[in-house]
């Protein structure tokens, strides 16, 4: 954390922002590469998880790991580096909503930008199950944006649909205890045939 937190002062030191291109070629880069290249397995998942960590709310800091990830994942030199990522971000989307913004940000760029290939690597699609998860993932994570105008349409239909919901399961309510859109209707007294002295 602290050498991406050291890049990105030396990014705004230059007036610059973080980005695809103002993070590669930088010392700070090489520590992340060669981190992913040389650590082995389970020190690599560990290595991930630190940076899946800052994946966090809009900030200059979400963004430069955002793009560090997808950095490792276009320059990895194994597949099996991109896997990792890949197993890192799906670890977090699979669970019960809400996800981190920076998260969900991540893995879409991943999975939409063809210049990462994502649906052409052999981990994607090794097996029909594997593939189907990645695309209900894939789907879950893709939020269709609406225009302002149409979702306060689209709000009031649903105000005006709960409301008719409302008024129709009242009246049900209402006939079930015998009550009618007058008020209570009369009942007539039982009649007798029990048992008296």
């Amino acid at each position: 954390m602290h050498v991406g937190v050291s890049a990105i002062q030396h990014i705004r030191s230059k007036g610059l922002t973080p980005n695809m291109s103002t993070i590669c070629h930088s010392s700070h880069m090489d520590i992340f590469q060669n981190l992913a290249v040389d650590l082995e397995t389970e020190g690599r998942y560990l290595f991930l998880n630190c940076i899946a960590n800052q994946l966090r709310y809009p900030n200059s800091h979400t963004h430069y790991f955002s793009c560090t990830l997808l950095y490792l994942f276009a320059e990895a030199n194994t597949e099996a580096i991109q896997e990792q990522i890949t197993r890192v971000l799906l670890e977090r989307l699979i669970v019960n909503r809400p996800h981190p913004w920076g998260l969900l940000i991540t893995f879409i760029e991943l999975i939409k930008n063809p210049n990462f290939k994502f649906w052409q690597h052999e981990f994607v699609t090794c097996a029909p199950e594997i593939q189907k998860l990645f695309e209900s993932v894939a789907r879950s994570c893709m939020v269709h944006t609406v225009p302002p105008a149409a979702a306060a349409a689209q709000q009031q239909q649903q105000q005006a649909a709960a409301a008719a919901a409302a008024a129709a399961a009242a009246a049900a309510a209402a006939a079930a205890v015998g009550v009618g859109p007058g008020g209570p209707q009369p009942q007539e007294p039982p009649t007798g045939g029990g048992g008296g002295d």
